[in-house]
């Protein structure tokens, strides 16, 4: 019951409405029994209690858990790799439970994150010695290990599944191209593509997903190259390729080029997802033609296209970068007419215009409103507290912190990042050092700039 208070206070300081909390608790249960749910409680717990002192308060609650309660604290904790490795442990020792699939792929998650690569290993050969293991383990790794540069150890991944009893097929072989290609080593893929294509059979999805990274490197010849390849393989292409093309043509400015693949769609019977629409109205806001975004909005609803928020976010997107906001508004209006609920995407590309405009009282009551119908992501807070502090306004970034800590949302690296740089820049080093303190603790690692501030606050340099 304090934390319902405590929730409301802080919301009616910032200004929020009890509304927030009426849309998180009103799916039955009475709000009187809010620490009722063993989830909540145990969030509660790791929220508060030191990562050590974790285990005993866990024990002395006395929650009881079932495989469902695991995987949502540690989806809920992902962005705390230590905090959710010690319940996982400590999980993993109660009565009657064992860890499911699904609670080792988001601990292996977690932990890759932070390059706890070590642990994450002895997970893998726990899941081996329960036959637990699966394609998605290993995905989950060399898309980790490709975000983290590490392509070699992605590669050697993808090589040694077969050790742990888990023969790469063509879906392991893809998964291992869209980790490279997503992070930016579309060159090594297409070798090693080149190279083991001989060994299985390259889909519609493989040379899609070589499209797609050629596209974003970018090389539209070399995009327009694979796309030749499978074609000439005899791989027809399928709507999700059409796609990536036209997303590939848009980003490489051949947005006329782009709508004749369209165009060809609708005639050959091929009707165009809302996907591609949305590749065509943000490229039209990008290059400002917003009258061209418009009609492409049209041209889908007449097509019997039901617009989704990926649609309306890119036709937000161009209206905020002419500047049009009451049409933005209109938008939004028109979004709950046809029961389209807005997400945090939609909340951060208006904050994000109305901040770079300066307009930071505006973007504050956006914010405001939006939490209404949408939950806040990582970015969602990063901005309002980061804005807060480049206005010297540290208690109203302060309060955001702790609304979001009360709404049991983890902050990011990047979270944690803005307000420790922001306490620092205001000469306030003893804040920013239990911050830093905390990030630690969770296992999330600050970056070098952030832990330079810090010290250059405790230890100014001698000039």
């Amino acid at each position: 019951m304090n934390m319902i208070i405590k929730i409301k206070s802080l919301g009616e300081k910032l200004g929020f409405p009890w509304i927030v909390l009426s849309r998180n608790y009103s799916s039955g249960e009475a709000t009187g029994h809010i620490t009722d749910d063993p989830t909540k409680r145990i969030c509660k717990i790791m929220m508060s209690c030191p990562t050590l002192a974790l285990d005993t308060a866990l024990d002395l609650n006395g929650v009881r858990i079932s495989p469902e309660i695991v995987e949502d604290v540690l989806v809920r904790f992902k962005n705390a790799g230590m905090v959710a490795y010690r319940f996982f442990e400590w999980a993993g020792k109660q009565r009657n439970y064992t860890h499911s699939v699904k609670a080792y792929h988001a601990m292996i998650d977690s932990l890759a994150k932070i390059r706890q690569y070590q642990i994450m290993w002895e997970l893998v050969n726990s899941m081996r010695t329960q036959r637990m293991q699966n394609m998605e383990t290993f995905s989950i790794i060399m898309r980790k290990y490709a975000r983290a540069q590490k392509v070699e150890e992605a590669l050697y991944t993808f090589n040694v599944m077969e050790k742990y009893h888990c023969a790469p097929n063509l879906a392991a072989f893809n998964g291992l191209l869209s980790a490279l290609c997503k992070s930016k080593n579309v060159r090594k893929a297409q070798e090693i593509f080149d190279k083991m294509k001989d060994h299985f059979e390259p889909g519609s999805k493989t040379y899609s997903i070589l499209i797609d990274g050629w596209g974003k490197d970018p090389n539209l010849p070399k995009a327009r190259e694979v796309y030749r390849e499978m074609v000439d393989a005899g791989c027809i292409p399928d709507i999700v390729t059409y796609g990536i093309m036209v997303d590939v043509l848009c980003k490489a400015g051949r947005v006329d080029e782009g709508i004749e693949i369209v165009r060809g769609m609708v005639a050959s019977g091929c009707m165009p997802t809302s996907f591609i629409y949305s590749v065509l109205v943000h490229a039209y806001g990008v290059e400002d033609r917003i009258e061209d975004a418009v009609e492409a909005f049209l041209e889908m609803e007449r097509n019997g296209i039901k617009a989704d928020v990926a649609v309306y976010n890119a036709l937000i997107g161009a209206f905020c970068k002419v500047n049009k906001f009451k049409n933005v508004y209109r938008v939004l209006s028109d979004m709950k007419s046809k029961a389209v609920t807005p997400n945090s995407r939609t909340c951060n590309i208006i904050l994000n215009s109305l901040i770079d405009r300066g307009e930071t009282d505006e973007a504050f009551s956006v914010f405001r409103k939006m939490i209404k119908i949408c939950d806040p992501d990582a970015d969602t807070y990063t901005m309002m507290i980061k804005m807060f502090c480049e206005r010297n306004q540290l208690e109203m970034a302060s309060k955001v912190w702790k609304y979001m800590k009360l709404k049991q949302f983890i902050p990011s690296m990047h979270t944690y990042s803005v307000l420790i740089n922001g306490l620092c820049e205001n000469s306030n080093a003893s804040k920013a050092c239990v911050l830093l303190e905390e990030m630690v603790e969770k296992g999330i690692r600050p970056s070098g700039v952030t832990f330079g501030k810090e010290l250059n606050s405790v230890y100014p340099p001698v000039v």
